[in-house]
């Protein structure tokens, strides 16, 4: 029992380095990890009798052992030999515990790539000895130069299939030299191995006397990648106020970077109050200082407003504080990304309302020639520009890459859709400012006599939305409520008249309305909005601009047979003809509402009969 505890202490006591092996398909990333698990000796018995019974049965590699099948644990990934899914693995020597990170090489699960490299210190990437530097080899590790990993291995895979030659090896590391001249890695060790032979793995090989350098285990072993994050000035997210009872309240989460000292000065942010660390707290021991990589409570020495998603910092080294910044982006949904379109924005444990207010450019990764985009495609890598809808605190993430690192994600089905990193933020957000009036809403309201709102009516072309509208406006204007109509077709003479009907244009022209829209009912008016408006996520986007009884969604639920027949401008016999191309109903989809505050079936009601519904049941005074 005592050299049980005594190896536990032991194992306790040692760092942890996280890597990711990448690369393209068949270069043996799964092979590679499988041999390091089994000479590590990390497998038990009746696991490697396993693998020896389904290497038989895969007959992969004849009558040796399949090492990949440690780690292809996916059905589909055995039966088609390739990796679809992140897999992670973990195993320890008597130097080190490791973390690794298996990732798929094919392009359609980039994102699955990135989702590993995103928590990487160090990057094995792996080279066919027989393929040299292929594309995939250079998407990935622009990737991971974009997610900030500074030190990597190129590791040249397969050098059994071409005679252990010292010319192939040299050749291939010349070409990716010359590829990688401007990623940013500060360190890049070049080893010559064959995962399958065990090569230059852990023992050094008996084939390979041409190369000196070091083996793969014992370069993993020997990097130290928290050195720069523990120098660094003090990041400590706030994850949870921890207020057990009244006589203690705490702030829990994991130190990012630096180092926390008793009575040391910090400052939150982006409040910025100030106060000193009173103690720290771990269930029932109470440290001096605690590092980066540990999760403690703070107890500090004044009651200060703080809670999740505020950043706890060094009071004389604080970070910045913006809500405009240039962000480099790895779009990783299905669907593009457009302009204007409003997701949550992840950083750390804050999250807020985002939107791209710009595409700068996308990257070949081929050339790293820049080139113009309009929206975001699957594995797209991308320079942009975003807003937030309030200040949050961060860094460039070169500097601190937990303080840097974030996800947009989907308001409505909750997925994610992009991994991003902080570049800088942009000097305009330092340099406008909100202007405080004297004379507010409020004010504006009471001189009207009475409330404004936006009442956002969305339906198919020839569903009746700007009759309805006018209609409405008319009997407002009889009993002298200042209204103002804003309609599609209107709009799109003036203000909107550089837009097309693209799906990325519609997102954006409904982008302009609503920030249009809040601006009138900001001046007291109530305002009626007539577009088709086709996409949830847009008038979701809309309704959070205003306040929650600001904003009225009007769904004219008009079957399409109904408006087709209708159509009084003649639009939908020019789409049939293909003579309009992304026409809503024919050639782009209308999301209709799930949940509308105000239903309107206006097949079989009245322009009229629907107004004094509008009347009845909504309130302007």
């Amino acid at each position: 029992m005592e050299r049980v505890n005594q190896y536990l202490d032991e194992q306790a006591s040692l760092d942890t380095l996280r890597f990711i092996t990448c690369g393209s398909v068949d270069d043996g990333k799964s092979t590679l990890i499988g041999r390091m698990l089994f000479e590590a000796q990390m497998i038990f018995e009746d696991q490697v009798a396993s693998l020896k019974s389904d290497s038989k049965k895969m007959g992969t590699q004849g009558g040796d052992i399949d090492f990949a099948l440690l780690v292809d644990g996916l059905a589909s990934e055995r039966e088609q030999g390739i990796t679809i899914d992140v897999a992670y693995r973990f195993f320890s020597t008597d130097r080190r515990k490791f973390i690794v990170a298996d990732t798929p090489g094919h392009e359609q699960y980039t994102r699955n790539m990135v989702t590993g490299a995103s928590t990487a210190d160090v990057a094995v990437i792996l080279i066919d000895a027989r393929q040299g530097v292929l594309t995939q080899t250079r998407r990935h590790s622009m990737i991971c130069s974009v997610l900030g990993i500074k030190q990597v291995v190129i590791a040249i895979n397969k050098m059994d299939l071409v005679d252990y030659r010292q010319d192939v090896f040299n050749r291939i590391i010349d070409d990716y030299r010359a590829f990688s001249k401007d990623l940013q890695f500060t360190e890049m060790t070049a080893i010559p191995m064959s995962a399958l032979k065990g090569d230059n793995i852990i023992e050094r090989s008996s084939h390979m006397h041409w190369y000196q350098g070091p083996t793969l285990l014992g370069l993993l072993e020997t990097v130290d990648p928290r050195a720069s994050r523990v120098k660094h000035a003090l990041r400590f997210p706030v994850q949870w106020v921890n207020r057990p009872n009244l006589d203690f309240r705490g702030f829990s989460g994991t130190i990012e970077a630096g180092t926390a000292t008793l009575g040391q000065s910090i400052r939150v942010l982006p409040s910025g109050a100030t106060a000193k660390i009173q103690g720290f707290v771990l269930f029932e021991d109470h440290l001096e200082s605690a590092e980066a990589g540990q999760a403690v409570t703070l107890t500090l020495d004044s009651e200060i407003d703080a809670s999740r998603g505020d950043v706890i910092v060094a009071a004389d080294a604080p970070c910045e504080v913006s809500d405009q910044f240039e962000v480099n982006i790895v779009w990783m949904d299905q669907e593009p990304g457009y302009l204007g379109r409003s997701v949550w924005l992840k950083l750390g444990t804050t999250q807020v309302n985002t939107h791209i207010t710009a595409i700068k450019h996308k990257i070949n990764i081929n050339t790293f020639e820049h080139m113009a985009a309009t929206q975001l495609e699957l594995n797209d890598l991308s320079v942009v520009t975003v807003k937030t809808d309030r200040p949050i605190a961060f860094e460039r993430y070169q500097d601190c890459a937990p303080m840097g690192a974030f996800i947009l994600i989907d308001r409505m089905s909750n997925h994610t859709v992009a991994a991003g990193m902080i570049k800088f933020a942009l000097r305009r957000a330092k340099n406008v400012h909100r202007q405080k009036l004297e004379v507010d809403k409020v004010a504006r309201r009471t001189l009207n006599g009475h409330r404004s709102q936006v009442l956002w009516f969305t339906g198919l072309s020839g569903s009746g939305k700007s009759t309805i509208a006018n209609a409405l406006e008319k009997a407002l204007h009889a009993q002298g409520i200042r209204t103002y109509v804003l309609d599609g077709d209107n709009v799109r003479h003036g203000l909107n008249s550089d837009l097309g009907f693209t799906d990325a244009d519609r997102v954006e022209n409904i982008r302009r309305i609503g920030e249009v829209a809040k601006l009138m009912v900001d001046a007291g008016v109530v305002v009626l909005t007539a577009f088709i408006s086709p996409f949830r996520a847009e008038r979701d986007m809309v309704r959070g601009l205003f306040e929650d009884d600001e904003f009225v969604e009007i769904f004219v639920d008009t079957p399409l047979e109904v408006a087709e027949a209708r159509d009084p401008k003649g639009l939908y016999q020019k789409a049939r003809r293909g003579e309009i191309p992304n026409f809503t109903g024919i050639g782009s989809p209308y999301e209709a509402p799930i949940n509308p505050d105000v239903h309107i079936h206006n097949d079989h009601e009245s322009v009229e009969e629907t107004v004094r519904r509008l009347l009845a049941e909504l309130s302007f005074r």
